[in-house]
């Protein structure tokens, strides 16, 4: 018995490092909250994926990380499991900006991103300031699909700020309270493998 459970254990531990993307999760025994921790990368190319709707009107000039005071960006950006463009892509990150800062590094940012996970489905919406060229971490503020009643925060990293696209890393930490399973229709148990 010992030794069956020994394989299980290896062979557990062996595909859960064989997943590209950071993730993780745990139920906590203490608060009953469902926990849900993973990265993304967001890309975000300039006339393509986003898009000045409102110029600004003061302060920095618009550049590959800054935009005049006022400024309203509006971006429909693929998500990823890599730092690479063309890896899987998994979301969408969909929302808009206004530029909040004289210096064009900071921004008001309203977003919803569509999650299609393997073991969950569904959209986060997250609001709050962010920074270009610093981490910024944004409240998770509602959800929907599987996401329904999810709370938390994103960070938000800078990767590569270079050339026509730039890419972001977004840390996701989402936790469920425990009266959401008595709403739920689906099963959600938190599984390490979501992302592949």
């Amino acid at each position: 018995m010992a030794q069956i459970l020994h394989l299980y254990l290896l062979a557990t531990l062996l595909l859960a490092l064989s997943f590209k993307a950071t993730s993780s999760s745990r139920h906590s025994g203490n608060n009953g909250l469902k926990s849900l921790h993973f990265a993304l990368y967001q890309h975000e190319t300039i006339n393509k994926t986003g898009y000045i709707i409102v110029n600004g009107v003061a302060g920095a000039g618009v550049g590959q990380t800054t935009t005049p005071f006022g400024t309203l960006f509006a971006f429909q950006d693929p998500m990823t499991v890599t730092a690479n463009i063309s890896s899987k892509v998994v979301a969408i990150a969909e929302g808009t900006s206004i530029t909040s800062s004289f210096d064009g590094l900071r921004s008001i940012s309203i977003a919803k991103i569509t999650l299609r996970l393997k073991n969950h489905m569904g959209s986060i919406s997250i609001v709050g300031g962010t920074h270009n060229i610093k981490p910024a971490d944004h409240p998770v503020v509602g959800g929907t699909g599987d996401f329904m009643f999810v709370q938390g925060y994103v960070t938000s990293s800078p990767v590569d700020l270079q050339g026509l696209t730039v890419t972001y890393k977004i840390v996701f930490h989402l936790y469920w309270p425990s009266y959401a399973n008595k709403f739920s229709l689906h099963d959600k148990r938190v599984r390490n493998d979501i992302i592949t």
